[in-house]
């Protein structure tokens, strides 16, 4: 190419033997410019492909959106159920709890009529005398 275009100068009046060397010094010179940024490039994109490749490793050890969604689907149903569960136990024990009240309410019941019939039996003599010892106790 340097030829050709020196050649073409030569021809219809051409230019100095300096002239050329400093064209020729300077066409060498943009070459070598034009390798190193060819090479710049190239160490660059060579860089820029494995950071893609880094990323690209990594996402694909990060869960996708639905994989997390199952996850929480999957927590959130553990949780409720165990709930659920404690819910029941605790209704179960309030349901006992609720029966063994009415049993002694009516245990309790029983006893004070049962005093109560003894009461109406009991001689006023000797209810008059209890009461005399409960006063002398006091």
């Amino acid at each position: 190419m340097v030829a050709v275009l020196t050649s073409s100068r030569r021809g219809r009046g051409g230019i100095g033997p300096a002239a050329e060397q400093d064209l020729k010094r300077s066409i060498a010179d943009l070459g070598n410019r034009l390798e190193a940024h060819e090479s710049a490039n190239a160490t660059r994109f060579a860089q820029v492909e494995t950071r893609l490749e880094e990323h690209a490793v990594k996402l694909a050890d990060i869960p996708s959106t639905s994989q997390i969604v199952a996850a929480m689907e999957q927590l959130l149903s553990k949780t409720m159920t165990s709930l659920d569960e404690r819910l029941t136990t605790q209704a179960h024990s309030i349901e006992a709890l609720k029966t063994t009240v009415t049993q002694t309410d009516s245990l309790l019941e029983r006893v004070l009529e049962s005093l109560d019939s003894l009461e109406s039996y009991a001689d006023p003599a000797e209810l008059a005398g209890v009461s005399l010892a409960q006063r002398a106790v006091v």
